[in-house]
């Protein structure tokens, strides 16, 4: 690594001199160089969530005995964060987290679009804080265990993997990842477009989740599907329960991919609303599940010949279908 060790040679002697001078540690991992969380001297806990700004537009061989100094002069900094190349220079972006939020909206307008040299106006605003990626092209047989035990070998933080058919491609699925904090998130981003994990498929694509992308996403999977009745409307024809399932089938079934998706045990609610000349009862059904953000109910009509379940069972295993519905997973 001597040719990188040569690149801005005299910026880095600059820094490594304002180091010693200052007694500040600067700590490099994964790609970024960390001052302070917490700084010397700092008392108490962290600082509210909220406080921190991203700095964009950086030039490559400015380094923080340039940065932290400017910043530091609006307000306390509790960390400071500048993404490094392997060659040494900065990435063009960093992160700079303070003590309160007065001191974090004073930078921003303080240095957006701040002439750090001439010609060269930084991006100051307000960090977003993403904690989500989407993973695209992935093999269609994937399997979410899979997907998890390779994620968990090689990333931190992960909170919940959720797959999905690929929109674009009939023989590919996309993922979307979520961590603990923005921070696990990025070392996963990282460590993921380095290829260090291999699903049998070239042309694999990380990035953050965009917001559109999520909302598109949550909308396929709240769309009623056609056997099922929202809200209070009547249907005009009945419509048997063909499943041959067990109620305590189900149920085990859906617990567990309850569990996967970070949700707890569901509440189900039943009530027989009609009973028609036939013997078909109409049954109506809420289930909420703590953790999901909806509670999800509908109608079903139950058969009188229906051998081997009570009516309100048959009308509990048609909700837990539903709700698989709702989550992707069938059985």
């Amino acid at each position: 690594q001597g040719w990188t060790n040569r690149i801005n040679e005299a910026a880095k002697m600059a820094l490594l001199a304002w180091e010693k001078e200052t007694g500040i540690e600067l700590v490099q991992i994964n790609g970024q160089r960390h001052y302070g969380g917490p700084p010397p001297g700092w008392e108490g806990g962290p600082p509210p969530a909220g406080t921190e700004v991203y700095i964009a537009k950086l030039p490559q061989d400015v380094y923080e005995n340039t940065l932290i100094p400017l910043f530091e002069s609006v307000g306390k900094l509790y960390q400071f964060r500048l993404m490094m190349t392997f060659s040494g220079l900065n990435r063009g972006f960093a992160y700079a987290r303070y003590a309160s939020l007065q001191d974090a909206r004073r930078a921003i307008a303080t240095f957006h679009r701040f002439q750090l040299r001439q010609g060269c106006a930084i991006v100051v605003c307000w960090s977003t804080q993403k904690r989500e990626l989407l993973v695209n092209g992935l093999p269609a047989s994937v399997s979410q265990q899979e997907l998890e035990a390779r994620l968990q070998a090689v990333t931190e933080g992960i909170r919940s993997v959720t797959l999905h058919a690929s929109p674009g491609q009939t023989q590919a699925k996309l993922a979307v990842l979520k961590y603990r904090s923005h921070k696990t998130a990025a070392l996963a981003k990282k460590a993921l477009m380095e290829g260090n994990v291999r699903l049998g498929k070239e042309g694999m694509r990380v990035d953050w989740l965009d917001p559109q992308v999520k909302k598109k996403l949550q909308l396929c999977e709240e769309k009623p599907s056609p056997s099922w009745v929202q809200g209070g409307e009547n249907l005009a024809v009945p419509r048997p329960v063909a499943v041959p399932l067990s109620l305590q089938n189900v149920l085990e079934y859906l617990n567990m991919v309850c569990w996967k998706h970070c949700l707890r045990t569901p509440l189900f609610i039943t009530r027989c609303v009609q009973v028609n000349p036939s013997g078909w009862q109409k049954f109506w059904y809420q289930v909420v599940i703590p953790g999901y953000h909806v509670p999800v109910s509908g109608f079903t009509w139950v058969s009188p010949d229906r051998q081997g379940q009570s009516k309100q069972e048959m009308a509990k295993v048609v909700a837990a279908l539903h709700i698989l519905w709702l989550l992707g997973e069938s059985l």
